[in-house]
């Protein structure tokens, strides 16, 4: 007779759990404190992970040439893909970006050389370092998937990130001021 109540019960408990979260995204949305792009990530105020990476026609860089650059100025990291096509959407913006003076290392993503020197041919390319990733960094960077920018700032912490392609709002409003604060 338990088990039977247990079984009866558990589609109600769900439906339970499911209209709490409905109800408090519904009440962080009229608060203006929830954005369903923001899916977070853990390493966010954290050292930048160990690596050094190959290049995409020439020298790739290291963390320790990242930190080093970053020392002077806070440096914006790209992971991109020929293959993905948010990251082409995003790319004009990338290169008014660079444009602007602010430095964007790019790490390609899971990809090959030919399809990356391809990608940058044809949309530009906005960065002043470049580097191949089969996929590790990627992981310890905590990513989601591409596009995704960060900021590494002076001391080689993640200072910022973002999922997703950037475009001209996000930028002005997000990665900017972020920028202008470090």
């Amino acid at each position: 007779m338990a088990r039977r109540r247990l079984i009866l019960l558990a589609p109600l408990a769900v439906l339970a759990a499911a209209g709490f979260g409905f109800f408090t995204m519904l009440n962080r949305m009229q608060k203006g404190r929830f954005d369903p792009h923001d899916i977070g990530n853990p390493m966010l105020g954290k050292p930048m992970p160990d690596f050094d990476l190959p290049g995409v026609g020439g020298a790739g860089f290291s963390s320790a040439d990242l930190r080093k650059a970053a020392a002077a100025g806070p440096i914006v990291v790209n992971f991109f893909a020929s293959w993905c096509i948010p990251c082409a959407n995003e790319a004009a913006s990338l290169a008014n970006l660079a444009k602007s003076g602010v430095p964007i290392w790019g790490i390609a993503y899971k990809d090959k050389p030919p399809a990356v020197q391809n990608f940058l041919t044809q949309g530009g390319n906005p960065f002043a370092r470049l580097a191949m990733d089969a996929g590790r960094v990627a992981i310890d960077f905590g990513l989601f998937g591409v596009p995704e920018t960060f900021i590494i700032d002076r001391h080689g912490m993640i200072a910022w990130h973002h999922a997703g392609p950037l475009d001209d709002t996000s930028i002005t409003n997000e990665l900017l001021p972020k920028l202008a604060l470090l």
